[in-house]
Formats: C-alpha cells, sequence, structure tokens
C-alpha cells in the first residue's frame, strides 16, 4: 500500500512538473515576409552596446517561425537578416506575436499581439509631428552652417588671392585645399611671391596637391589595405569589380558625417542588389567609438580603419583633410567622382545603375 502511495504521488509530481513545464511563460513568433524566400534572420537584442542573438530562423514558403524562448519582462529586441543588411526592431513578450512585412521594406513591417509594442507604436505616431519638426530644424541647421562655411571658405580665398606676399596666405590656402581644384591651386601657388613659396606650408600644400593630383577622376584608385572590426585585412582591390563602389571616409566623432549616413545608408539598401557597394574607412581614434557609431547608425558595409585620425596614412594618400569625404569607383577601379552627399549621391547612382 506505501509502495501504491509513493508512486501515486510521484505520478502526481512529475505530471504537475510536465504541465507547470508547458504552461510556463513563452513566446512565440510567427512571420511572413515576402521577398525573403530563403533569407536567415536572428532574433538579437543589445544592452550597453553588447549583442546577443536570442534564436535565428529562416523564412521558407514565405513563413518564419520562432517557438521556446521567454524573457522576463517585455524588452525591445531587433529581427535582423543574417547579413545585417535589412532588419526592424520591436517590443517582444511572451506571447503569440505576428509579423508581416516585405524585405525590401522591413523597416516598416507591421507587429500585432505585444501590447508592448503597441503602446510603443501608438507613442511614436502621436510624436511623428515633434520628429518631423525635429528633423526639419537639423536640415535647417546643416543647410546654414553649409552656406556659413562656404562664405568663410570664399572670404579666405579672396584674402589668398589678394595677397600673394602674406605669410598669412598659406596658413587659409591649406584650409581650402579640399574644396579646390589642382589647376586652381597650383594657379595660386605659382602666383605667389617667392619668400612666401619658401615656407614649410607651402612645401606641405604641394606634397598634397601631388596627392591630389593622383586621386581625381579619372585617375585608377590607389590600393590600400586596412583592418575591418575583427582586426581582419581588407584590401580596397578586393572591393573592386562590382559596378560602382563607394570609398567612404567618415568618423564616429563627426557631426555632419552621422548626419550624412542615413543619407548613404537610403543608398546603399537600395542599390546594392544592383551592384553598388560601400568600404567605409574611419578616421576614428578610439575602437570603441568607431564600432559604437557603425551600431547606433546601422551601418552593414564593409567597415576597415587603423585608427590613427588623420595621420592615417590612406587619409594622406587620397588627400583627405576633411570629412566626410568620398570617392565613387567604377568596375575597373576608377575614380569617376568625388565627394557626393545627399540627393546628389542618390541621383548620381540612381543615373548609373537605372534599369533601362
Amino acid at each position: 500500500m506505501k509502495k501504491i502511495l509513493f508512486f501515486l504521488i510521484l505520478s502526481v509530481g512529475i505530471v504537475f512538473s510536465f504541465t507547470s513545464f508547458a504552461q510556463a511563460p513563452h513566446y512565440e513568433i510567427t512571420g511572413k515576409i515576402d521577398g525573403a524566400e530563403g533569407v536567415k534572420f536572428t532574433l538579437q537584442k543589445t544592452v550597453s552596446g553588447k549583442v546577443t542573438v536570442l534564436d535565428t530562423t529562416e523564412v521558407v514558403n514565405g513563413m518564419f517561425m520562432i517557438t521556446g524562448g521567454s524573457v522576463e519582462y517585455p524588452e525591445m529586441v531587433a529581427l535582423v537578416t543574417l547579413d545585417r543588411r535589412k532588419g526592424f526592431s520591436f517590443y517582444l513578450e511572451n506571447t503569440k506575436i505576428t509579423i508581416t512585412g516585405k524585405l525590401d521594406s522591413l523597416s516598416n513591417a507591421k507587429v500585432a499581439g505585444s501590447k508592448s509594442n503597441d503602446e510603443y507604436s501608438a507613442f511614436m505616431k502621436s510624436i511623428k509631428p515633434l520628429n518631423d519638426k525635429m528633423t526639419k530644424i537639423t536640415n535647417d541647421y546643416k543647410a546654414a552652417t553649409t552656406a556659413a562655411m562656404n562664405e568663410l571658405k570664399a572670404a579666405q580665398k579672396d584674402f589668398v588671392k589678394n595677397n600673394p606676399e602674406s605669410f598669412v596666405s598659406p596658413y587659409f590656402l591649406r584650409n581650402l585645399i579640399s574644396d579646390m581644384k589642382p589647376e586652381e591651386l597650383e594657379s595660386i601657388i605659382n602666383a605667389m611671391d617667392p619668400e612666401v613659396l619658401k615656407t614649410a606650408a607651402i612645401a606641405d600644400i604641394r606634397s598634397r596637391l601631388s596627392a591630389m593630383i593622383s586621386v581625381t577622376t579619372g585617375k585608377k584608385a590607389p590600393d590600400f589595405t586596412l583592418n575591418d572590426m575583427n582586426g581582419k585585412p581588407v584590401a580596397l582591390s578586393s572591393k573592386v569589380g562590382t559596378k560602382l563602389l563607394l570609398i567612404d571616409f567618415w568618423a564616429g566623432w563627426c557631426a555632419p558625417c552621422r548626419m550624412e549616413n542615413p543619407n548613404v545608408l537610403k543608398v546603399y539598401q537600395e542599390f546594392s542588389k544592383r551592384g553598388f557597394d560601400i568600404i567605409g574607412v574611419s578616421l576614428d581614434r578610439t575602437k570603441d567609438e568607431w564600432t559604437k557609431a557603425i551600431a547606433t547608425d546601422k551601418l552593414p558595409w564593409t567597415q576597415v580603419s587603423d585608427l590613427k585620425y588623420f595621420n592615417s596614412p590612406v587619409a594622406k594618400l587620397y588627400n583627405v583633410n576633411s570629412i566626410p569625404a568620398n570617392f565613387l569607383l567604377d568596375e575597373k577601379g576608377i575614380i569617376i567622382a568625388l565627394n557626393l552627399r545627399g540627393e546628389a549621391l542618390y541621383n548620381k547612382i540612381n543615373e548609373l545603375l537605372r534599369v533601362k
């Protein structure tokens, strides 16, 4: 009798344990992503800059499913393609969640079943006018800053041209190099007083003029090798061969670069499947500053750096004295355009890769 009672209690305990396990809080994500057949995704969260992969899945017959996991409380996660080119964020909680969307506009995917995500979406919708206002302020500030900078440079150029005998002229001329064509710079130097031409500043300018001539349109882009974020060497020549390649000089500390990144990202997302690629060359000083900027701005293309700021030999090789700066190469590695930004970059890439 005691044995029967013991086994009865044990059986009830086992049944209770299995029942408890089956009822344990967990999330179940079902997704339908058009145009993503065979694409693999990771479900991940980021805490203090550290990315943790929660699960992986693959789209089969237009559908995917992630089950069996749980979270302690609702938290923001991201569903990202394995190549990191596409993704979006949403609030995950222990419920049945449905995701629907299209791969080419994944950031607009709809999420149903998460109360926290509904609250987040409703709030973001309510502050859209504020976000639009901030965007306008940012764009107006950028335009005003650019206009003021152009006026300042014009004043400096006038001083240099009108004062060829002044030892102050080389100081201003160095600030203007990146905005001048080689022939204009050479003409200004040739007009200077012989005593001014003896200065170290002019020697430096002539050296940079030589570098400038080597990276003008029509010239083959000089090869270089730098390490990526994982310390793996990447040669420019290994990237040449795609229809269009953009060498993008930038840095995490550079506000104009960070403002331009969304424009570059938009171009990349639209044209990467049609033969457009990017290699980002960072002029950061620390790896932490560099990698955090990449994660924050969600830049999926190849990134390299030697973390030497403007002292980078590659920056000097390409005569990069201010950023952002970029060089557009054709499939043979020939430079076909310089310093394209905003709509100018989009329009140029669209023109060259237009489907006929």
